[in-house]
């Protein structure tokens, strides 16, 4: 048994305490940071903690291909091949509607100005005036009207594309010296419609607020009623119109240029109606009972004027006495056109004392109009025919005048009557096979008016109230 140096047992003793000492030390530490679940004994609300903690666990391992699966490079593998593509100028040779360029034609400018501004010589456009197409439709250039031209990259015109009209379109194709036209017609949907409305400050306003084309307006006052209804001092606030008329559209737009089938005007307590009717090829307007629209003479020789003076004696504006007023005047500004009351003969158009520049025409059977202090005349002379509405001078204030108007006179063998109430012959009513199909014609129209006119009208009026009833007492 060999003999230990007691200073070496000593110190192994005292690293054994030492290292004792320590593990109890480590272990009182460690219970007093971790919780006592994990030094006790587990309770079931400890397992449902753990429980929870390793499904999230799990779900965020599975959602995160990083946390799931380590990425492997080896898997993929990437090439690039070569792509041949098509030259950047055979792109645009396939695509010819890219070098289309539109023009709206500006006041004033001419289609010389406009192939200058593409810098396209001025015998292209030459070439292109000599088609019929082109000449027709760019002999007046109208402000909005549009062009459409075919320039590729080579800076030559190789085609035009316009409108020959309201329901045509022409594209020109220019292959050398040679020009191909080819027209297309331009689709239009017709529809017809239905107007109402009451005065209240003017008829045009008023019509165009009920939706009423321009040109229909047209059609109420210078051919259907402009015999019956005089619109510079007949028509008050109050007054009812009702029109039925076709309109067209093109292209999504409306086409101003309807067609007036039926038409009713109230005023002054009468009602007068319209009706178009073809009758030997040629469209009319009918009353009712198929009587022509059209008289003779028409009441008024200008167009939204305000009478300025009525037939009989007056004071003279210029003279200062008492005078027999031959005529009636009509105030308007200066150039206001000037229409035929009827259709007649040009016997003067010149001066005439008081008068100033007169017309007077001779209108058959005794019936003759003058017409006075004109600023200047129409493009009649005398021994000439005119029809009725054509303009024969315009509104001025040459002789004896304070203002710019027009005088108008009506006689009858030379004897002077009133303008305004002067009886009219009337015309021949339709008659047999024609009336007969014009009746047909007018019933569905006006079927339509009176039901517009009900349903407007009735939401007008006031709901009657119900009678109060007194209880007794």
């Amino acid at each position: 048994m060999t003999n230990r140096n007691p200073d070496a047992l000593r110190k192994q003793r005292f690293k054994a305490r030492l290292s004792v000492q320590h593990e109890n030390s480590l272990h009182s530490r460690i219970k007093q940071h971790l919780p006592a679940a994990f030094n006790e004994r587990w309770t079931r609300r400890h397992w449902i903690h753990a429980g929870l903690f390793a499904s999230i666990g799990i779900m965020v391992a599975t959602i995160i291909p990083g946390f799931s699966q380590p990425h492997e490079g080896a898997g993929y593998s990437h090439a690039s091949l070569p792509l041949e593509l098509p030259a950047l100028q055979e792109l645009q040779d396939g695509q010819p509607t890219s070098t289309w360029q539109t023009f709206q034609v500006s006041a004033g400018q001419t289609l010389g100005a406009i192939f200058n501004e593409l810098q396209l010589p001025a015998s292209v456009m030459h070439r292109v005036l000599e088609n019929e197409h082109a000449r027709t439709a760019f002999a007046r250039l109208r402000p909005g009207t549009e062009i459409a031209f075919n320039i590729p990259r080579d800076g030559q015109l190789h085609g035009l594309r316009f409108n020959r009209d309201a329901g045509h379109r022409v594209e020109l194709n220019l292959e050398g010296e040679n020009i191909a036209a080819t027209v297309t017609a331009r689709e239009t949907t017709t529809r017809t419609a239905v107007a109402t409305g009451e005065i209240r400050s003017s008829l045009y306003a008023s019509a165009s607020r009920a939706g009423l084309p321009a040109s229909a307006i047209s059609v109420l006052t210078d051919e259907i009623f402009k015999y019956d209804i005089d619109f510079s001092k007949d028509v008050q606030p109050g007054d009812r119109f009702n029109v039925v008329y076709d309109e067209s559209w093109r292209e999504g737009e409306r086409v101003d240029g309807a067609k007036v089938l039926a038409a009713t005007f109230t005023t002054g307590g009468k009602t007068y109606t319209g009706f178009r009717f073809e009758r030997n090829g040629k469209a009319e307007y009918f009353d009712a009972d198929g009587r022509p629209l059209k008289k003779s003479f028409i009441r008024s020789p200008i167009q939204f004027a305000r009478l300025s003076s009525n037939f009989g004696a007056r004071h003279h504006p210029v003279l200062g006495r008492m005078r027999m007023h031959k005529g009636v005047d009509y105030a308007a500004g200066t150039g206001t056109p000037i229409m035929a009351a009827g259709d007649a003969r040009v016997q003067f158009a010149g001066v005439q004392r008081g008068y100033g520049n007169t017309v007077i025409l001779d209108h058959g059977r005794g019936h003759t109009t003058l017409y006075a202090h004109m600023s200047r005349f129409g493009k009649y002379r005398a021994g000439q025919r005119v029809n009725q509405g054509e303009v024969i001078g315009y509104v001025g204030s040459t002789g004896l005048s304070t203002g710019p108007h027009l005088h108008y006179e009506f006689r009858v063998n030379g004897v002077h009557r009133n303008p305004l109430s002067v009886t009219m012959p009337p015309p021949e009513p339709l008659r047999g096979a024609d009336l007969a199909a014009f009746q047909a014609q007018v019933a569905p129209a006006m079927a339509r008016i009176r039901g517009m006119e009900e349903v407007m009208y009735a939401q007008a009026q006031p709901k009657p109230q119900a009678p109060a009833t007194r209880s007794q007492g």
